[in-house]
Protein backbone atom coordinates (compact mmCIF):
# COMPACT_ATOMS: atom_id res chain seq x y z
CA UNK A 1 0.00 0.00 0.00
CA UNK A 2 1.21 3.88 -0.67
CA UNK A 3 2.47 5.40 2.13
CA UNK A 4 0.42 8.27 1.52
CA UNK A 5 -2.61 5.91 2.57
CA UNK A 6 -1.32 5.69 5.85
CA UNK A 7 -2.13 9.71 6.20
CA UNK A 8 -5.22 9.98 7.71
CA UNK A 9 -5.98 13.15 6.59
CA UNK A 10 -5.59 12.11 3.19
CA UNK A 11 -8.02 8.86 3.70
CA UNK A 12 -10.44 11.17 4.35
CA UNK A 13 -10.28 13.02 1.54
CA UNK A 14 -10.32 10.33 -1.06
CA UNK A 15 -13.21 8.88 1.28
CA UNK A 16 -15.57 11.98 0.96
CA UNK A 17 -15.24 12.08 -2.67
CA UNK A 18 -16.14 7.91 -2.45
CA UNK A 19 -19.38 9.74 -0.42
CA UNK A 20 -20.28 12.86 -2.45
CA UNK A 21 -19.59 11.24 -6.44
CA UNK A 22 -19.69 8.27 -8.54
CA UNK A 23 -23.37 7.27 -6.96
CA UNK A 24 -24.77 10.81 -6.04
CA UNK A 25 -28.93 9.26 -7.09
CA UNK A 26 -27.90 5.83 -5.36
CA UNK A 27 -27.47 6.30 -1.82
CA UNK A 28 -27.16 2.74 -0.69
CA UNK A 29 -24.37 2.33 -3.22
CA UNK A 30 -22.55 4.80 -1.53
CA UNK A 31 -22.93 2.68 1.64
CA UNK A 32 -22.30 -0.62 0.39
CA UNK A 33 -18.88 1.07 -0.65
CA UNK A 34 -17.70 3.01 2.53
CA UNK A 35 -18.89 -0.52 4.41
CA UNK A 36 -15.90 -2.36 1.84
CA UNK A 37 -13.62 0.23 2.34
CA UNK A 38 -13.94 0.12 6.60
CA UNK A 39 -13.26 -4.14 6.26
CA UNK A 40 -10.51 -3.63 3.60
CA UNK A 41 -7.52 -2.93 6.49
CA UNK A 42 -7.37 -1.42 9.84
CA UNK A 43 -5.86 2.20 8.13
CA UNK A 44 -9.05 2.61 6.39
CA UNK A 45 -11.41 0.85 9.25
CA UNK A 46 -11.81 4.60 11.06
CA UNK A 47 -12.38 7.52 8.31
CA UNK A 48 -14.77 5.03 6.24
CA UNK A 49 -16.69 4.43 9.58
CA UNK A 50 -16.65 7.99 10.45
CA UNK A 51 -17.90 8.92 6.71
CA UNK A 52 -20.72 5.69 7.20
CA UNK A 53 -22.01 6.74 10.25
CA UNK A 54 -22.21 10.66 10.12
CA UNK A 55 -25.78 11.10 8.46
CA UNK A 56 -28.26 8.92 10.07
CA UNK A 57 -31.50 9.06 8.62
CA UNK A 58 -33.76 6.93 11.85
CA UNK A 59 -32.50 5.40 15.30
CA UNK A 60 -33.10 1.80 13.70
CA UNK A 61 -29.39 1.53 12.29
CA UNK A 62 -27.76 2.37 15.83
CA UNK A 63 -30.32 0.27 17.74
CA UNK A 64 -29.45 -2.70 15.29
CA UNK A 65 -25.87 -3.18 16.40
CA UNK A 66 -27.12 -4.08 20.00
CA UNK A 67 -27.10 -7.75 19.76
CA UNK A 68 -30.73 -8.17 21.70
CA UNK A 69 -32.41 -6.24 19.02
CA UNK A 70 -30.71 -7.10 16.02
CA UNK A 71 -33.07 -9.57 15.26
CA UNK A 72 -36.10 -7.41 15.40
CA UNK A 73 -34.40 -4.18 13.53
CA UNK A 74 -33.68 -6.68 10.46
CA UNK A 75 -36.67 -8.46 10.07
CA UNK A 76 -37.59 -8.70 6.69
CA UNK A 77 -40.97 -7.17 7.51
CA UNK A 78 -39.60 -4.25 10.12
CA UNK A 79 -36.26 -3.51 7.66
CA UNK A 80 -38.59 -2.93 4.64
CA UNK A 81 -40.95 -0.54 6.69
CA UNK A 82 -38.10 1.73 8.57
CA UNK A 83 -36.14 1.87 5.10
CA UNK A 84 -39.62 3.41 3.36
CA UNK A 85 -39.66 7.28 2.77
CA UNK A 86 -42.96 7.57 3.49
CA UNK A 87 -42.67 4.94 7.10
CA UNK A 88 -45.53 5.31 9.22
CA UNK A 89 -43.90 4.87 12.57
CA UNK A 90 -46.85 3.70 14.25
CA UNK A 91 -45.95 0.30 13.48
CA UNK A 92 -42.31 1.08 15.86
CA UNK A 93 -44.45 2.73 18.74
CA UNK A 94 -46.31 -0.87 19.06
CA UNK A 95 -43.43 -2.95 18.39
CA UNK A 96 -41.18 -1.28 20.55
CA UNK A 97 -43.19 0.63 23.77
CA UNK A 98 -43.23 -2.79 25.83
CA UNK A 99 -39.05 -3.32 25.34
CA UNK A 100 -36.46 -2.89 28.65
CA UNK A 101 -34.14 0.06 27.81
CA UNK A 102 -30.36 -0.62 26.92
CA UNK A 103 -28.78 -2.40 29.58
CA UNK A 104 -25.16 -1.37 30.37
CA UNK A 105 -23.59 -3.75 28.26
CA UNK A 106 -25.64 -3.02 25.12
CA UNK A 107 -25.47 0.79 26.04
CA UNK A 108 -21.37 0.31 25.17
CA UNK A 109 -22.69 -1.56 21.68
CA UNK A 110 -24.58 1.46 20.80
CA UNK A 111 -21.90 3.80 21.98
CA UNK A 112 -19.11 2.06 19.21
CA UNK A 113 -21.51 4.07 16.51
CA UNK A 114 -23.42 6.99 17.93
CA UNK A 115 -19.96 8.71 18.66
CA UNK A 116 -19.69 9.32 14.94
CA UNK A 117 -23.46 10.71 14.38
CA UNK A 118 -22.79 13.71 12.98
CA UNK A 119 -27.20 14.46 11.58
CA UNK A 120 -29.96 12.21 12.93
CA UNK A 121 -33.13 11.96 12.44
CA UNK A 122 -35.97 10.79 15.14
CA UNK A 123 -39.18 9.89 14.38
CA UNK A 124 -40.18 7.59 16.91
CA UNK A 125 -40.56 8.50 21.04
CA UNK A 126 -40.49 5.31 21.92
CA UNK A 127 -36.85 4.28 19.99
CA UNK A 128 -35.53 6.90 21.93
CA UNK A 129 -37.35 5.35 25.04
CA UNK A 130 -34.49 2.95 24.70
CA UNK A 131 -31.65 4.90 25.26
CA UNK A 132 -33.42 6.17 28.44
CA UNK A 133 -31.13 4.32 30.68
CA UNK A 134 -28.30 6.04 29.89
CA UNK A 135 -27.78 8.94 32.73
CA UNK A 136 -29.33 12.58 32.34
CA UNK A 137 -25.86 14.46 31.67
CA UNK A 138 -24.69 11.30 29.61
CA UNK A 139 -23.28 12.77 25.89
CA UNK A 140 -24.55 9.94 23.95
CA UNK A 141 -24.12 11.91 20.42
CA UNK A 142 -20.80 14.13 20.92
CA UNK A 143 -20.14 14.97 17.64
CA UNK A 144 -23.60 15.79 16.93
CA UNK A 145 -24.55 18.67 14.87
CA UNK A 146 -27.85 18.14 12.80
CA UNK A 147 -31.35 16.85 14.82
CA UNK A 148 -34.80 16.53 13.34
CA UNK A 149 -37.47 15.39 15.56
CA UNK A 150 -40.22 14.06 13.83
CA UNK A 151 -42.29 12.89 16.94
CA UNK A 152 -44.47 15.28 19.00
CA UNK A 153 -43.51 13.46 22.59
CA UNK A 154 -40.44 15.56 23.75
CA UNK A 155 -39.99 13.62 26.66
CA UNK A 156 -36.70 11.74 25.61
CA UNK A 157 -35.21 14.79 23.64
CA UNK A 158 -32.33 15.80 26.18
CA UNK A 159 -30.74 12.34 25.81
CA UNK A 160 -30.05 13.89 22.32
CA UNK A 161 -27.75 16.97 23.40
CA UNK A 162 -24.43 17.92 22.38
CA UNK A 163 -21.98 20.72 22.75
CA UNK A 164 -21.64 20.85 19.09
CA UNK A 165 -25.39 21.16 17.94
CA UNK A 166 -25.65 23.56 15.07
CA UNK A 167 -29.57 22.82 13.74
CA UNK A 168 -32.21 21.65 15.41
CA UNK A 169 -35.90 20.59 13.90
CA UNK A 170 -38.84 19.87 15.85
CA UNK A 171 -42.82 19.34 16.53
CA UNK A 172 -43.39 20.77 19.22
CA UNK A 173 -41.58 22.99 21.87
CA UNK A 174 -42.75 21.46 24.88
CA UNK A 175 -40.46 21.08 28.52
CA UNK A 176 -38.54 18.65 26.10
CA UNK A 177 -36.85 21.31 24.17
CA UNK A 178 -36.07 23.54 26.52
CA UNK A 179 -34.33 20.75 28.44
CA UNK A 180 -31.87 20.63 25.22
CA UNK A 181 -31.61 23.47 24.21
CA UNK A 182 -30.23 25.12 27.92
CA UNK A 183 -27.38 22.52 27.32
CA UNK A 184 -26.68 23.02 23.34
CA UNK A 185 -25.03 26.20 23.93
CA UNK A 186 -23.91 26.25 20.38
CA UNK A 187 -27.84 25.76 18.49
CA UNK A 188 -27.87 28.66 15.61
CA UNK A 189 -30.47 27.17 13.28
CA UNK A 190 -34.03 26.61 15.21
CA UNK A 191 -37.35 25.05 13.14
CA UNK A 192 -40.57 24.57 15.43
CA UNK A 193 -43.31 23.67 13.42
CA UNK A 194 -46.16 23.02 15.96
CA UNK A 195 -48.67 25.85 16.17
CA UNK A 196 -48.40 28.08 19.60
CA UNK A 197 -51.71 30.22 19.48
CA UNK A 198 -52.82 28.39 22.58
CA UNK A 199 -51.38 30.52 25.47
CA UNK A 200 -50.55 27.34 27.08
CA UNK A 201 -48.42 26.56 24.34
CA UNK A 202 -46.74 29.90 23.45
CA UNK A 203 -45.10 29.90 27.22
CA UNK A 204 -42.84 26.88 26.82
CA UNK A 205 -42.11 28.19 23.11
CA UNK A 206 -40.87 31.80 23.84
CA UNK A 207 -39.08 30.50 26.84
CA UNK A 208 -37.08 27.71 24.53
CA UNK A 209 -36.20 30.59 21.89
CA UNK A 210 -34.97 32.69 24.91
CA UNK A 211 -32.25 29.80 25.99
CA UNK A 212 -30.68 30.24 22.70
CA UNK A 213 -27.77 33.32 22.99
CA UNK A 214 -26.22 32.00 19.24
CA UNK A 215 -29.21 32.26 16.87
CA UNK A 216 -28.62 32.73 13.36
CA UNK A 217 -31.66 31.71 11.78
CA UNK A 218 -34.74 31.04 13.55
CA UNK A 219 -38.25 29.40 12.13
CA UNK A 220 -40.94 29.32 15.05
CA UNK A 221 -45.05 29.84 15.44
CA UNK A 222 -45.60 33.65 17.02
CA UNK A 223 -44.20 34.62 19.80
CA UNK A 224 -44.48 36.63 22.58
CA UNK A 225 -42.71 40.22 23.65
CA UNK A 226 -40.56 38.53 26.26
CA UNK A 227 -38.94 36.07 23.22
CA UNK A 228 -38.72 39.18 21.06
CA UNK A 229 -37.10 41.27 23.37
CA UNK A 230 -34.72 38.45 23.61
CA UNK A 231 -34.08 37.94 20.05
CA UNK A 232 -33.64 42.17 19.41
CA UNK A 233 -30.89 41.61 21.48
CA UNK A 234 -29.12 38.86 19.28
CA UNK A 235 -26.04 40.49 16.89
CA UNK A 236 -26.11 36.97 15.24
CA UNK A 237 -29.62 36.72 14.11
CA UNK A 238 -30.27 37.23 10.26
CA UNK A 239 -33.27 35.75 9.68
CA UNK A 240 -36.55 35.09 11.29
CA UNK A 241 -40.05 32.94 9.88
CA UNK A 242 -43.28 33.25 12.33
CA UNK A 243 -45.47 30.97 10.87
CA UNK A 244 -48.82 29.38 11.93
CA UNK A 245 -51.38 27.00 10.08
CA UNK A 246 -54.39 28.79 7.99
CA UNK A 247 -56.95 27.86 10.28
CA UNK A 248 -55.04 29.38 13.52
CA UNK A 249 -54.94 32.88 14.48
CA UNK A 250 -52.03 33.63 16.97
CA UNK A 251 -52.62 35.31 20.34
CA UNK A 252 -52.50 39.02 20.03
CA UNK A 253 -49.36 40.88 21.10
CA UNK A 254 -50.24 43.27 23.66
CA UNK A 255 -47.96 46.19 23.39
CA UNK A 256 -46.56 47.09 27.00
CA UNK A 257 -43.31 49.77 28.26
CA UNK A 258 -40.69 46.94 26.85
CA UNK A 259 -38.44 48.38 24.56
CA UNK A 260 -37.15 46.87 21.73
CA UNK A 261 -33.42 47.26 20.42
CA UNK A 262 -32.71 47.63 16.70
CA UNK A 263 -32.26 44.15 14.93
CA UNK A 264 -29.24 45.02 14.18
CA UNK A 265 -28.28 42.19 11.38
CA UNK A 266 -31.38 40.42 10.51
CA UNK A 267 -31.85 40.52 6.68
CA UNK A 268 -34.72 38.49 6.09
CA UNK A 269 -38.43 38.22 7.38
CA UNK A 270 -41.27 36.08 6.95
CA UNK A 271 -45.00 35.93 8.28
CA UNK A 272 -46.78 33.18 6.53
CA UNK A 273 -49.33 33.80 9.53
CA UNK A 274 -53.34 34.19 8.97
CA UNK A 275 -52.37 37.26 11.61
CA UNK A 276 -51.69 40.33 9.49
CA UNK A 277 -52.46 42.46 13.32
CA UNK A 278 -49.50 40.56 14.40
CA UNK A 279 -47.52 41.44 12.10
CA UNK A 280 -48.29 44.80 11.67
CA UNK A 281 -47.65 44.75 15.94
CA UNK A 282 -44.08 43.44 15.37
CA UNK A 283 -43.39 45.88 12.50
CA UNK A 284 -44.71 48.92 14.20
CA UNK A 285 -42.36 48.45 17.11
CA UNK A 286 -39.49 46.86 15.63
CA UNK A 287 -36.75 48.58 13.76
CA UNK A 288 -34.65 46.63 10.92
CA UNK A 289 -32.07 48.68 9.66
CA UNK A 290 -30.51 45.87 7.77
CA UNK A 291 -33.84 44.47 6.49
CA UNK A 292 -33.27 43.10 3.04
CA UNK A 293 -36.16 40.43 2.51
CA UNK A 294 -39.34 40.91 3.58
CA UNK A 295 -41.92 37.75 2.83
CA UNK A 296 -45.79 37.95 3.53
CA UNK A 297 -48.39 35.46 3.29
CA UNK A 298 -51.66 35.70 4.45
CA UNK A 299 -55.45 37.03 3.79
CA UNK A 300 -56.07 40.06 1.83
CA UNK A 301 -56.04 42.75 4.82
CA UNK A 302 -58.32 45.68 4.86
CA UNK A 303 -57.61 48.80 3.36
CA UNK A 304 -56.68 50.58 7.18
CA UNK A 305 -54.39 47.31 7.94
CA UNK A 306 -52.59 47.27 4.77
CA UNK A 307 -51.44 51.30 5.23
CA UNK A 308 -50.69 50.49 8.52
CA UNK A 309 -48.15 47.73 7.03
CA UNK A 310 -46.96 49.88 4.39
CA UNK A 311 -45.79 52.47 6.72
CA UNK A 312 -43.90 50.08 8.72
CA UNK A 313 -42.20 48.34 6.21
CA UNK A 314 -41.39 51.79 4.15
CA UNK A 315 -38.95 52.57 6.89
CA UNK A 316 -36.57 49.60 5.52
CA UNK A 317 -35.24 51.59 2.63
CA UNK A 318 -32.26 49.09 2.40
CA UNK A 319 -34.83 46.48 1.15
CA UNK A 320 -34.09 44.61 -2.16
CA UNK A 321 -36.47 41.70 -1.95
CA UNK A 322 -40.58 41.90 -1.83
CA UNK A 323 -42.89 38.74 -1.92
CA UNK A 324 -46.22 39.14 -0.87
CA UNK A 325 -49.15 36.71 -1.01
CA UNK A 326 -52.54 37.71 -0.23
CA UNK A 327 -55.23 35.12 -0.65
CA UNK A 328 -58.94 35.27 -0.77
CA UNK A 329 -61.49 38.13 -2.22
CA UNK A 330 -62.00 41.22 -0.36
CA UNK A 331 -63.37 41.02 3.18
CA UNK A 332 -67.15 42.06 3.38
CA UNK A 333 -66.37 45.13 5.81
CA UNK A 334 -67.00 48.54 6.01
CA UNK A 335 -63.56 49.77 5.93
CA UNK A 336 -62.60 47.40 2.66
CA UNK A 337 -61.69 49.55 -0.74
CA UNK A 338 -60.66 47.48 -3.82
CA UNK A 339 -59.96 50.28 -5.08
CA UNK A 340 -56.77 50.51 -3.09
CA UNK A 341 -55.56 47.07 -4.26
CA UNK A 342 -56.11 48.06 -7.83
CA UNK A 343 -53.27 50.87 -7.32
CA UNK A 344 -51.44 48.64 -5.06
CA UNK A 345 -48.03 48.32 -6.96
CA UNK A 346 -46.89 52.26 -7.55
CA UNK A 347 -47.27 52.38 -3.61
CA UNK A 348 -43.84 49.83 -3.19
CA UNK A 349 -41.76 52.00 -5.95
CA UNK A 350 -40.32 53.82 -2.42
CA UNK A 351 -37.89 50.96 -2.61
CA UNK A 352 -35.58 51.87 -5.02
CA UNK A 353 -33.22 49.09 -4.69
CA UNK A 354 -35.11 46.40 -5.42
CA UNK A 355 -33.99 43.10 -6.98
CA UNK A 356 -37.18 40.51 -6.72
CA UNK A 357 -40.66 41.75 -6.57
CA UNK A 358 -43.18 39.15 -6.39
CA UNK A 359 -47.00 40.38 -5.76
CA UNK A 360 -49.41 37.78 -5.28
CA UNK A 361 -53.46 38.96 -4.97
CA UNK A 362 -55.36 35.32 -5.21
CA UNK A 363 -58.80 36.09 -5.75
CA UNK A 364 -58.50 40.20 -6.17
CA UNK A 365 -57.64 42.27 -8.67
CA UNK A 366 -54.70 44.28 -9.61
CA UNK A 367 -54.55 47.35 -11.97
CA UNK A 368 -51.64 47.53 -14.26
CA UNK A 369 -51.18 49.39 -17.64
CA UNK A 370 -48.57 50.52 -19.73
CA UNK A 371 -47.51 54.00 -18.46
CA UNK A 372 -47.29 51.80 -14.80
CA UNK A 373 -45.19 49.11 -16.05
CA UNK A 374 -42.73 51.55 -17.61
CA UNK A 375 -42.49 53.49 -14.56
CA UNK A 376 -41.64 50.59 -12.16
CA UNK A 377 -39.13 49.23 -14.48
CA UNK A 378 -37.52 52.80 -14.41
CA UNK A 379 -37.57 52.88 -11.07
CA UNK A 380 -36.03 49.06 -10.42
CA UNK A 381 -32.82 49.31 -12.97
CA UNK A 382 -31.29 46.36 -11.20
CA UNK A 383 -34.89 44.49 -10.75
CA UNK A 384 -33.86 40.66 -11.31
CA UNK A 385 -37.46 39.02 -10.72
CA UNK A 386 -40.74 40.33 -11.31
CA UNK A 387 -43.68 38.55 -10.74
CA UNK A 388 -47.10 40.37 -10.41
CA UNK A 389 -50.22 38.16 -10.51
CA UNK A 390 -54.25 38.44 -9.97
CA UNK A 391 -57.26 36.79 -10.63
CA UNK A 392 -57.00 37.45 -13.81
CA UNK A 393 -60.86 38.02 -14.00
CA UNK A 394 -60.53 41.28 -15.57
CA UNK A 395 -58.76 42.41 -19.28
CA UNK A 396 -55.31 43.54 -18.49
CA UNK A 397 -54.35 47.07 -19.98
CA UNK A 398 -50.56 46.13 -20.54
CA UNK A 399 -49.96 46.18 -24.45
CA UNK A 400 -47.05 44.22 -26.05
CA UNK A 401 -45.80 47.23 -27.55
CA UNK A 402 -45.77 48.69 -23.34
CA UNK A 403 -44.54 45.80 -21.79
CA UNK A 404 -41.09 45.66 -25.11
CA UNK A 405 -40.84 49.42 -24.10
CA UNK A 406 -40.23 48.73 -20.80
CA UNK A 407 -38.15 46.16 -20.66
CA UNK A 408 -35.30 47.97 -22.19
CA UNK A 409 -35.01 49.40 -18.72
CA UNK A 410 -34.00 46.35 -17.06
CA UNK A 411 -31.33 44.93 -18.97
CA UNK A 412 -30.62 42.41 -15.58
CA UNK A 413 -34.12 40.74 -15.39
CA UNK A 414 -34.21 36.79 -15.74
CA UNK A 415 -37.72 36.40 -14.40
CA UNK A 416 -41.29 37.97 -15.69
CA UNK A 417 -44.89 37.29 -15.04
CA UNK A 418 -47.53 39.84 -15.51
CA UNK A 419 -50.81 40.09 -17.09
CA UNK A 420 -50.85 41.30 -20.73
CA UNK A 421 -53.54 41.73 -23.43
CA UNK A 422 -53.13 38.93 -26.05
CA UNK A 423 -55.97 41.00 -28.42
CA UNK A 424 -53.75 43.15 -30.29
CA UNK A 425 -50.50 42.57 -31.51
CA UNK A 426 -48.85 45.89 -32.12
CA UNK A 427 -45.49 45.25 -32.87
CA UNK A 428 -43.88 44.77 -36.29
CA UNK A 429 -42.29 41.25 -35.57
CA UNK A 430 -39.86 42.69 -38.73
CA UNK A 431 -38.56 45.73 -36.62
CA UNK A 432 -35.25 45.73 -35.89
CA UNK A 433 -35.66 46.12 -31.98
CA UNK A 434 -33.09 45.24 -29.36
CA UNK A 435 -33.55 42.08 -28.17
CA UNK A 436 -33.46 41.58 -24.46
CA UNK A 437 -30.74 38.76 -23.63
CA UNK A 438 -31.12 38.58 -20.16
CA UNK A 439 -34.60 37.59 -19.58
CA UNK A 440 -34.60 33.44 -19.34
CA UNK A 441 -38.09 32.89 -17.83
CA UNK A 442 -41.67 34.64 -18.81
CA UNK A 443 -44.92 34.33 -17.72
CA UNK A 444 -47.49 36.44 -19.44
CA UNK A 445 -51.12 35.85 -18.28
CA UNK A 446 -53.98 36.27 -20.28
CA UNK A 447 -56.77 38.23 -18.63
CA UNK A 448 -60.08 38.43 -19.24
CA UNK A 449 -63.32 36.22 -19.53
CA UNK A 450 -62.78 35.92 -22.98
CA UNK A 451 -59.34 35.59 -24.34
CA UNK A 452 -58.49 33.53 -26.87
CA UNK A 453 -55.03 33.57 -27.91
CA UNK A 454 -56.05 33.61 -32.56
CA UNK A 455 -52.39 35.17 -32.87
CA UNK A 456 -50.23 32.22 -31.75
CA UNK A 457 -47.48 32.17 -34.40
CA UNK A 458 -47.39 36.52 -34.57
CA UNK A 459 -46.69 35.93 -30.78
CA UNK A 460 -44.36 33.22 -31.08
CA UNK A 461 -41.88 35.56 -33.68
CA UNK A 462 -42.23 38.13 -31.42
CA UNK A 463 -40.98 36.56 -28.75
CA UNK A 464 -38.47 34.55 -30.48
CA UNK A 465 -37.20 37.57 -31.82
CA UNK A 466 -36.66 40.04 -29.27
CA UNK A 467 -36.07 37.24 -26.02
CA UNK A 468 -33.63 35.07 -27.61
CA UNK A 469 -33.25 33.29 -24.35
CA UNK A 470 -36.76 32.30 -23.59
CA UNK A 471 -37.75 28.50 -24.43
CA UNK A 472 -41.07 28.71 -23.80
CA UNK A 473 -43.89 30.90 -22.50
CA UNK A 474 -44.70 29.28 -18.92
CA UNK A 475 -48.29 28.68 -18.63
CA UNK A 476 -51.28 30.59 -16.00
CA UNK A 477 -52.60 28.33 -13.88
CA UNK A 478 -56.20 29.70 -14.55
CA UNK A 479 -56.32 27.99 -18.05
CA UNK A 480 -55.36 29.71 -20.82
CA UNK A 481 -53.68 27.49 -23.18
CA UNK A 482 -50.08 28.64 -24.66
CA UNK A 483 -49.48 25.63 -26.09
CA UNK A 484 -49.65 26.92 -29.64
CA UNK A 485 -47.26 29.30 -28.89
CA UNK A 486 -44.76 27.44 -27.31
CA UNK A 487 -45.36 25.02 -30.45
CA UNK A 488 -44.27 27.80 -33.22
CA UNK A 489 -41.43 29.01 -30.75
CA UNK A 490 -40.21 25.41 -30.74
CA UNK A 491 -40.50 25.40 -34.42
CA UNK A 492 -38.68 29.09 -34.88
CA UNK A 493 -35.78 27.40 -32.90
CA UNK A 494 -35.41 24.30 -34.63
CA UNK A 495 -35.35 25.77 -37.94
CA UNK A 496 -32.70 28.52 -36.59
CA UNK A 497 -30.36 25.54 -35.22
CA UNK A 498 -30.78 23.93 -38.65
CA UNK A 499 -29.71 27.21 -40.02
CA UNK A 500 -26.81 28.03 -38.36
CA UNK A 501 -25.67 23.91 -39.04
CA UNK A 502 -26.29 24.55 -42.48
CA UNK A 503 -23.52 27.21 -42.62
CA UNK A 504 -20.79 25.45 -40.65
CA UNK A 505 -21.12 22.92 -42.69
Amino acid sequence: MHQALLISEVLREIFTHVNQTGFSNKKSLRRKSLAALAVTCKAFNEPAMDLLWAGVNQLEPLLGCVTRLHPLIYSNFSHTRWESRNCDYSWADFEFQDLEPLSVHEARQFLRHSARVRSLNVQSHHLARLLSSFPSDAIIFPRLQSLTWMTHNTKYMYLFQSHKLRYCSILSAHEGIQSLVSRCAALEHLNIQFDASAAEEQSPLSNSVRLCKRLVNLSCPPLDWAAWTHLSNLPTLLSVEIHAPHSASPLPLKWNTISLSPFLNVTTLFFPIRSVAYIITVMEHSQFPSLTKFKVHHEVPSSAEFEQLFRALSRCQALKEIIITFDGGYRNNNDQDPGSFLTLVPRFLCFTQLKIFQLYLHGSQIYLDDNILLQVMSTWPQIRILEIQDSGLLPSHITFRGLFLALRQCPHLRVLRVPVNITTIAIDPDAKLLPHTTLQRLGLEATGSDYIIENAQAIARIIFTLLPCVIQVNRSTIGEDWNAVNFHLGSLRAAARAAGAALND
